[in-house]
């Protein structure tokens, strides 16, 4: 089946998120000769899996994000890739905080072979640490070339997609229907409405915040951009060179009808009882029994609430409770990439290529994950079917000069937008503990921005 999802999508990939100059490939220390880069005379674009290479000997060491999946899936993927290529032995560590830990990791140039692609690399400097898997043109020919640009520079991509996201809203449809929920809502107002329905006729928590686990949080910075604003370009000229980003539009749109369905939620109890003791893993299991209305998380995180316990059924996904005009927009965008590292051995490069080149076109992880697979005409995972009537966009990539402007500005206002998920924390530490109102808290992000962008020279639009 040809994927209908992609012909919805408009134009390319998010800016990356945060800036941090890391140390280049040329100094530190690292594998044999120091850091020193090698060059392989293979193109990626060019391996044939399962023909070429086959009896290539390496050992790889693969640093991932996915620590429930080192002991399981992943061991699965080796021995599958391993019938291909019976010399290739795969290690796999697990880092919890990883998109803290991994950015120390890369400065030494000796952290392994493949990596899942931190935000915090500049574009800039993407070659001082990541092998070049080709020019854009070249590999858009099997990828979709729209799922490329968060890694790309000048023409060339340093990080390959493990999948797309789509971000929205999991739910239990089976508690949804116990509090008489007869459409999924399509405002905030809708939306804080269901959720005092389930309060009132269920058991249920009506929303789950997973507060304590930190990272899970960023995903309602995730829906500030196009979710919010059905804009294709937000990310540079609505926040960038926007004057008070975060301002109240009036029409229930923006960053900040998001984050207020955030603060409404917390004031009205319609969260967990107390915020600083939920479990990530736990949580899982208790959405799958019906204990929990909804999350918000990205949809790759359908597979594994639809995995943790009897009632896969019951989880469905929708698109955060925002219209923009009377129509809904989700933003559709890679999940982290694989990176290959510039300072492995020649082996170990090609070896390393062959491996995401499995991964990507043959393991079939995208799918099994509930995301969307990069490689054309590939299926839609039947969890993203039910987003029928949702305009599913890509943001377009920053013009050229300006690939690192959010970074920048997203760094010096010490906001965190999509990397540490401080606006939303905060949210939930000043309501619960009755501190800060909404409207000082806008009112101090807005100044923040504001501050960054002087710093930055931004002309405000």
């Amino acid at each position: 089946m040809k994927s209908k999802v992609f012909k919805r999508i408009m134009a390319a990939g998010f800016s990356a998120v945060m800036a941090l100059s890391l140390v280049a490939c040329g100094g530190g220390s690292g594998k044999d000769e120091g850091t020193k880069k090698t060059e392989v005379d293979v193109k990626y674009s060019d391996i044939k899996v399962g023909e070429d290479y086959t009896d290539i000997k390496a050992d790889l060491k693969f640093l991932t994000h996915k620590t429930d999946m080192v002991d399981t899936k992943f061991k699965e993927y080796i021995a599958e890739f391993q019938k291909l290529y019976p010399n290739v032995n795969i290690e796999y560590e697990g880092i919890t905080n990883y998109a803290t830990d991994i950015t120390t990791r890369l400065t030494t140039g000796d952290w392994g072979d493949i990596c899942m692609v931190p935000t915090s690399v500049d574009k800039n400097e993407l070659s001082n640490y990541f092998v070049n898997f080709g020019k854009q043109e070249v590999l858009a020919e099997t990828y979709e070339s729209n799922m490329l640009n968060n890694f790309a520079y000048e023409g060339n991509i340093y990080g390959i997609p493990s999948m797309a996201n789509v971000q929205g809203v999991v739910y239990n449809k089976a508690v949804f229907d116990k509090a008489g929920i007869k459409e999924l809502p399509k405002t905030p107002d809708e939306f804080i409405a269901d959720l005092k329905a389930i309060k009132e006729k269920t058991e249920a928590v009506p929303m789950y915040t997973n507060f304590a686990a930190g990272w899970t949080m960023t995903a309602w910075d995730a829906y500030t951009d196009i979710g919010s604003t059905g804009d294709p370009d937000f990310a540079i000229n609505g926040m960038c060179k926007g004057k008070d980003p975060f301002a109240d539009r009036g029409d229930g749109t923006g960053p900040y009808a998001v984050y207020n369905t955030l603060y409404q939620a917390v004031k009205e109890g319609l969260i967990e009882e107390d915020p600083t003791t939920t479990d990530w893993e736990g949580s899982k299991g208790m959405m799958n029994r019906g204990e929990i209305g909804c999350m918000a998380l990205g949809s790759w995180a359908i597979t594994q609430i639809q995995a943790a316990g009897d009632n896969a059924d019951d989880i469905g996904y929708m698109a955060f409770p925002i219209s923009v005009n009377g129509k809904q927009y989700a933003a559709a965008g890679p999940d982290y990439c694989y990176g290959i590292n510039c300072n492995s051995k020649g082996d170990q490069q090609i070896a390393a290529m062959c491996y995401v080149k499995w991964l990507v076109e043959k393991s079939g992880f995208a799918q099994s994950e509930g995301g969307l697979s990069i490689v054309k005409n590939d299926e839609v995972p039947d969890a993203l079917k039910s987003l029928d009537g949702v305009e599913l966009i890509v943001g377009n990539p920053a013009p050229e000069g300006e690939e690192n402007l959010f970074n920048d500005i997203n760094n010096d206002s010490e906001l965190g937008i999509n990397v540490s998920g401080s606006i939303p924390i905060q949210i939930v530490e000043e309501t619960v503990s009755g501190g800060m109102t909404f409207e000082d808290m806008v009112k101090e992000w807005n100044e923040k921005w504001t501050a960054a962008q002087e710093s930055n020279d931004i002309t405000l639009k």
